[in-house]
């Protein structure tokens, strides 16, 4: 079976894996438990923290053999849509809920930052490494305007390597998707010229490419085709051993999206009340630029009170425990001061 065969299976069991591996567990440790009874929880959203979540439940299954957690990776659009609309237990999103999505959710919307990382510009040129694009450079690429790879303002961004005379490929999403929305706030804040044309968005109308559906799905393109330029969580890159760009920062330094730059830039995101926030630009020499939380979406108030009792205890200990799975996956651990303010939202779950 080829690579990117297998990669496309791994991730379409993703939403059945979870259930599926815990049903194979034998003699887990003993752990006390929010309820004797079984409980079932299904979720569904973005793409972006799937490796992380996929470990939290099956480790948190291990000790809490009663407890069945369902995550179907549906994008942060979809994810957002089936939370307001009532027809999850959680969802998950890239990108802030805006005032009008919370309105829609009469039992009362939490949004709860549980992870972060980057979203890496990934590329499949054999022998290339260390591609360097800057602030001019990604947007024109992205826009249609740069068609080759030896165009002379990617040559003279890297000078020493070979770069081929070969079209561009250009892969973006198809779907809504926070990785979309958090790749085009920056395209937006850097040039003019795309913020007019293209803007920002869990969907918007691309000038050029071709639209696959979700991170695995833009990750296995760039693995078949070479040629090929996309975006994708850096988590993917990181599992499929991508090749990612430098890209410029606002302090003209050009950074791959290692978990130290993205940890710098995520500093400067300032979280609300709400614990909601991104920078789409983030200063600081070492930061890498295009980075986001991500959130797990709940209500304040559930039908069933042992659901929302075993989803509380769930995520305290994604965010207590669970937060040292995060660097191996690809994922920057939440800052400390931000895991506190978690732990007190939950509190007004019921």
């Amino acid at each position: 079976m080829s690579s990117r065969r297998r990669f496309l299976v791994s991730m379409g069991a993703v939403a059945v894996g979870v259930v599926s591996c815990q049903s194979q567990q034998s003699q887990p440790s003993s752990t006390s438990s929010p309820l004797a009874e079984p409980v079932s929880l299904y979720g569904a959203g973005a793409t972006f923290p799937v490796f992380l979540y996929l470990k939290w439940f099956n480790e948190y299954n291990k000790t809490h053999p009663n407890v069945e957690i369902s995550y179907q990776p549906t994008g942060s659009a979809a994810g957002i849509q089936q939370f307001t609309s009532g027809t999850v237990d959680f969802g998950a999103t890239d990108v802030p809920l805006s005032d009008a999505d919370i309105k829609k959710v009469t039992r009362g919307a939490i949004a709860l930052p549980m992870t972060s990382g980057s979203i890496a510009v990934v590329y499949n040129l054999p022998g290339v490494k260390g591609l360097k694009l800057s602030r001019q450079v990604l947007p024109e690429i992205f826009l249609g305007k740069i068609k080759k790879w030896n165009d002379p303002k990617i040559a003279g961004l890297n000078p020493g390597i070979s770069l081929p005379n070969q079209d561009i490929f250009l892969v973006h999403r198809s779907d809504g998707s926070g990785t979309t929305a958090a790749f085009t706030a920056h395209l937006s804040a850097i040039s003019p010229e795309w913020k007019q044309a293209v803007g920002t968005g869990l969907n918007v109308a691309w000038k050029a490419g071709i639209g696959i559906k979700d991170n695995a799905g833009i990750s296995a393109q760039i693995q078949q085709t070479e040629g090929t330029i996309g975006y994708v969580e850096y988590a993917f890159a990181k599992q499929l051993n991508l090749a990612t760009a430098a890209i410029e920062n606002k302090a003209g330094q050009f950074l791959e999206p290692t978990e130290a730059a993205a940890a710098a830039a995520l500093a400067t995101v300032q979280l609300g009340e709400d614990l909601l926030g991104s920078v789409p630009d983030p200063e600081g020499e070492n930061s890498y630029p295009i980075v986001t939380y991500s959130w797990l979406l709940v209500y304040q108030q559930y039908d069933e009170p042992g659901k929302a009792a075993v989803l509380k205890d769930v995520i305290q200990w994604g965010v207590k425990d669970g937060q040292r799975y995060a660097s191996d996956l690809g994922y920057v651990p939440l800052p400390a001061n931000v895991a506190e303010k978690v732990i007190a939202k939950i509190g007004q779950m019921a």
